[in-house]
């Protein structure tokens, strides 16, 4: 059955099944094409008549992603027309249900829409929208020019359009809560901080994602002058977008295959080389003004509810899917030796030999493999999003707002609790993901697990409340997410402490 419903820029026909309307590929901004190549989002032209929302729009520009990401990215109809959402709502005629924006990971490098299903969202009352946005180099290229940072501008043109147009979906303006995963986690952190968001939502989930990767303004613009390089063009971003898209693409993939093989922490700058990610955030002064988590600290957001987490054994997962995690020794730690392109463990900032002495004494019967993993784990997502947490519980103390966290304990068959595992519980999906994530979860994944998380994100948009206690910085109360979920205490108090005055 088609449904039509009146947005700002014109009617849209969606389709439903089982009782969810859906709405695909609507534009938020125009065609990132021509003189708006690598350059903030533009409006969307009105149209006339009905137009068509019953197919995918095109993902953003992006390289393959690797075959460990499943299979639903959707890369081959990546095109200039990217800026487009996805909607599932229970009921268009509906008024004040709550609403719950998918800010998508992928490492700031690779991402689809279609790769993620709302439609049990929207089953339980929930209005769900999927954003797609720029990445790579398309989103985060900074030339020191004020243009840097047009992902996250393409995600803020996105919550513009959610606050304007939400209403013809039945969903309440303000009401919305902006969710998301590593990257699309980390890309909330900024926003959080982000003066162009202010006001645009109410609550955020940050899963394994927090608000510390962001680059310094100099690294960033040595990156973009490399790729400029690369493509034997002048340092402009008229000439550098005036390059075909795949020529773009294979560029980089250059630039990253030169950072693996020349891992020059006085080269490249110590958050890329420690994170590997060349395109990402940058501090360039406007779009953001400093760093995430110190603009937090001072207040921004206070009156935002938080939510944020992390599974248990995150960064595992990309040890082991590459086989690497069986291939590290004793003496990589000890002496911090890259291996097979991971980075060396001394990059993250510790103190020699505290992987064996530290880490080992917590986890006596770990591998080597299994250390660096952890280590990596404390870096990228746990502490962030301790050091989040505790820096928005400080100062939402002095506003209404709220602050919880949690741990996703369940280990996947084989690997443990790891990186987007998560995913597919949090969208209820365990039936429907056999592509996305689905092949981590093995043959037999709890549903009562399932039902619990997404209940309590459900929870959390519509009232401020996940069901457990808040965060303070007394007894840092956690929900621990596994068959058997109960809350502990401070739960990770060694590496907070370890990591004092480091991350």
């Amino acid at each position: 059955m088609d449904t039509v419903v009146n947005t700002t820029h014109g009617q849209l026909r969606g389709s439903m099944a089982g009782g969810v309307h859906r709405f695909l590929g609507i534009p938020y901004a125009a065609p990132a094409s021509g003189a708006h190549r690598l350059r903030p989002p533009q409006p969307v032209q009105p149209w006339s008549g009905v137009r068509d929302a019953t197919q995918y729009g095109a993902a953003p520009f992006q390289l393959a992603p690797p075959e460990s990401a499943g299979t639903e990215w959707d890369t081959a109809l990546a095109g200039e027309d990217c800026l487009n959402l996805n909607v599932w709502t229970p009921d268009p005629g509906r008024a004040g249900l709550p609403v719950m924006v998918w800010i998508q990971g992928g490492a700031f490098e690779i991402g689809s829409t279609a790769a993620y299903d709302g439609r049990n969202f929207a089953r339980d009352g929930v209005v769900c929208v999927v954003i797609n946005w720029r990445v790579g180099a398309d989103g985060f290229l900074d030339l020191g020019d004020g243009q840097a940072n047009v992902g996250l501008l393409d995600q803020v043109a996105a919550l513009r359009w959610v606050r304007e147009n939400i209403t013809a979906f039945g969903g309440d303006p303000g009401n919305v809560t902006v969710f998301g995963q590593s990257a699309g986690a980390m890309s909330i952190g900024v926003l959080l901080s982000m003066p162009r968001a202010e006001g645009l939502f109410r609550r955020a989930i940050l899963q394994s994602g927090a608000a510390h990767h962001v680059l310094p303004a100099q690294s960033a613009h040595r990156i973009g002058r490399s790729l400029a390089e690369k493509l034997g063009v002048p340092q402009t971003r008229e000439a550098m977008a005036a390059v075909p898209a795949q020529r773009f693409l294979a560029a980089q993939a250059e630039l990253k295959a030169d950072l693996l093989a020349r891992p020059d922490p006085a080269h490249w700058g110590h958050e890329v080389l420690a994170s590997s990610m060349l395109w990402q955030p940058s501090i360039d002064g406007d779009v953001i003004p400093r760093r995430p988590i110190d603009r937090i600290r001072a207040g921004a957001s206070a009156a935002v509810d938080l939510m944020v987490g992390t599974n248990t054994e995150d960064w595992k997962l990309f040890l082991a899917i590459t086989g690497v995690i069986a291939r590290v020794t004793e003496q990589d730690l000890a002496e911090s030796k890259s291996v097979d392109g991971f980075p060396p463990i001394g990059v993250y900032g510790l103190p020699a030999g505290t992987a064996q002495r530290d880490y080992r004494s917590h986890y006596p019967g770990s591998s080597p493999g299994e250390l660096l993993a952890a280590v990596e784990t404390d870096w990228w997502v746990r502490i962030p999003a301790i050091r989040l947490a505790d820096a928005h519980a400080k100062e939402a103390s002095l506003t209404s707002a709220r602050t919880y966290m949690y741990e996703f304990a369940w280990p996947a068959p084989g690997l443990g609790a790891v990186h987007a595992v998560d995913v597919p519980f949090v969208f209820d999906t365990l039936d429907k993901d056999s592509r996305l994530f689905g092949p981590l979860l093995g043959p037999n994944p709890p549903q009562e697990l399932a039902d619990a998380m997404h209940a309590a994100w459900i929870s959390f948009a519509s009232t401020g409340d996940p069901g457990w206690p808040g965060y303070d910085l007394e007894r840092r109360t956690t929900m621990l997410f596994n068959t058997e979920s109960h809350v502990v205490y401070d739960p990770r108090a060694w590496e907070r402490g370890l990591w004092e005055g480091v991350r």
